[in-house]
């Protein structure tokens, strides 16, 4: 039997999961084995059918009409494409949210799949492919499954659980809000207040049957911004004649690399500060009046953000300045906070996460650059967020396609223990398992 046989297989999660109330070990896998195909074709039909954060209308359609069918309480709607459902169990016991995002990326895909995504959308005044190269179909998909398997066990089951399908992970259009800090302003724990929330993320840096958790401080904040740099129109044979903007956004970029490279202290936390987009001019000989320049900041401490937001700006500033050209930075309205994990509830879901994985194969990860809006319920409840190794057996992680590229490829093979890694935390906590 080969390891991800093993970590699937009902005889040997029959002897891991120790469950001690009225939801037994054998009923509880029997469920997770019946939904496995159903989870992987729904995986297949979004993954088919991506939709950009806030345009998730088929992918909430079906969501909802699949918490419908198993009896849930649904409400629809919620930051305008949310679907929340609630599950009553049959016994008394703790509410715990289970969380899964929808949305996908602006991104061509480049994966030769039976179902691969050939949508098309206007993003920024572009026409772009749609890709879950974020692996937000996945997501999805498991939670669905979850919703099946623990409806199915109501009559067991203690405690509420309240699933959240959650649009705009990724951001909201531009003038638009969405995602997790939308649905918390909507009301979505006043439709049932956890005392914990979970959520997983697919991660290609990890070989499938491995799962990732740091507790503390775990995925980065996250803030946009837009540096738009002014200068004087001319002739591009007469450049004397103006003030060449491009040439300064250019030395604006070179300028910035120093201020985490020499200006900031990394020894405790990291910090990442890119450039994503340069646009200005529209014509060879023509020098054009303003560039623009939007990009990403990551940090993990408050104080470290607000001192490269001001270095950012004296760096744009004067080297505008020096040139004769003006320069204003801007922050997006909208950013992250750090995604801090609950140390306390991490290490009490760690054995349920290694009985699904087994042993060793559940692993502290460093620190994540990347951000999750899942941070805004972190703030409110004692929260889990986890990683799901996505990357084959004999494939090298490290050389494989991360998320949001156009050749990103997840493991199939791990959905079922995607599956089985929330049902074990959402049943070992509703039930009050200590190990």
């Amino acid at each position: 039997m080969n390891r991800i046989a093993a970590l699937v297989c009902p005889a040997l999660l029959l002897t891991t999961w120790q469950v001690s109330a009225a939801v037994s070990d054998r009923a509880l896998e029997e469920a997770a084995r019946a939904a496995d195909a159903q989870v992987l074709a729904w995986r297949r039909d979004i993954h088919q059918h991506p939709e950009l954060g806030n345009r998730e209308f088929r992918t909430s359609q079906k969501v909802a009409g699949h918490l419908q069918s198993l009896g849930l309480e649904v409400k629809t709607g919620v930051a305008h494409t949310g679907v929340v459902g609630i599950l009553r169990g049959g016994q008394p016991g703790p509410t715990i949210a289970l969380r899964a995002d929808m949305d996908a990326l602006p991104v061509t895909e480049q994966v030769d799949l039976p179902f691969k995504s050939v949508a098309t959308t206007e993003y920024r005044g572009e026409t772009v492919g749609v890709m879950h190269a974020c692996g937000h179909d996945a997501h999805t998909a498991i939670l669905m499954g979850v919703a099946q398997v623990l409806a199915g066990l109501r009559k067991e089951l203690p405690g509420t659980v309240l699933f959240i399908f959650q649009p705009a992970e990724e951001g909201a259009p531009e003038g638009e809000r969405g995602g997790a800090s939308l649905m918390l302003d909507e009301g979505l724990f006043d439709l049932a207040k956890p005392e914990a929330v979970f959520g997983l993320h697919v991660f290609a840096a990890l070989e499938t049957g491995t799962i990732g958790y740091r507790p503390g401080p775990v995925m980065a904040a996250s803030d946009s911004y837009r540096i738009a740099v002014r200068g004087r129109q001319a002739h591009g044979a007469r450049p004397w004649e103006g003030v060449d903007p491009i040439v300064v956004a250019s030395q604006v970029v070179m300028g910035m690399q120093t201020i985490v490279s020499r200006q900031t202290d990394i020894t405790r936390y990291p910090a990442v500060l890119s450039v994503g987009a340069i646009k200005g001019g529209i014509r060879s000989n023509i020098i054009p009046d303003e560039v623009e320049l939007i990009g990403t900041l990551r940090t993990f401490d408050p104080a470290v953000r607000q001192q490269i937001i001001e270095r950012m700006t004296r760096t744009a500033v004067d080297i505008a300045h020096s040139a004769g050209a003006t320069a204003t930075v801007e922050m997006g309205d909208h950013s992250n906070p750090v995604l801090v994990n609950d140390e306390a509830l991490t290490a009490r879901m760690r054995p349920s996460l290694e009985r699904v994985a087994g042993t060793g194969r559940v692993v502290q990860i460093p620190y994540l650059t990347s951000a999750e809006d899942f941070a805004f319920y972190a703030q409110r409840v004692p929260s889990l967020f986890f990683q799901l190794g996505v990357t084959p057996a004999g494939a090298d992680p490290t050389q494989v396609a991360g998320v949001h590229s156009p050749r990103f490829k997840l493991d199939e093979a791990a959905l079922p223990i995607g599956l089985r890694a929330m049902l074990g935390v959402a049943v070992d906590y509703l039930q009050g398992t200590k190990r």
